[in-house]
């Protein structure tokens, strides 16, 4: 399975996949993924190994400017959704146009709630509420030297 899905459909897709598959563990993590890299696909990696099925919540064009300022993102949402949807270990992708996933973690109740190495538990958004449904949060480690803006840098100084 490879979707991209409206938010406004996540919900009823998953609770679907729950009622196919009694005991289906989902694992969520979200983020801008604007330039693809190898760090991003190890992160990915770890965190779809965490359950049965990933779950990606990308955010959108607007949402990725006001996170990281112009002239962010350099890879249009659509491209982004696509690409990361093809990713053998992401399952189903979906936009939001919030600053925090929160509202996407709740449609998605995921068994899992999955961050980079920049977080500690305690502040990762939705950790509460996936906890309170006996759920946990998993803090994956970043690959050294290996991230957008390194690569952006890089581009710059060319």
């Amino acid at each position: 399975m490879h979707v991209v899905l409206p938010m406004e459909e996540i919900e009823d897709f998953l609770k679907g996949l729950r009622r196919e598959r009694p005991g289906l563990r989902i694992a969520f993590t979200n983020g801008c993924f604007d330039i693809l890299h190898r760090g991003h696909v190890a992160y990915l990696e770890k965190a779809r190994e965490l359950a049965d099925i990933l779950v990606l919540g990308l955010n959108s064009d607007d949402s990725v400017r006001r996170l990281k300022g112009a002239p962010r993102p350099y890879i249009h949402q659509e491209d982004r959704s696509f690409i990361l949807s093809r990713l053998e270990m992401v399952d189903v992708v979906t936009l939001f146009e919030e600053d925090t996933p929160l509202n996407l973690i709740k449609k998605v109740k995921p068994d899992v709630l999955v961050k980079g190495g920049d977080y500690t538990p305690a502040g990762v958004v939705g950790r509460d509420f996936v906890e309170s449904r006996g759920g946990k949060v998993a803090i994956i480690p970043f690959v050294e030297g290996r991230s957008t803006t390194n690569i952006i840098n890089k581009i710059k100084t060319v």
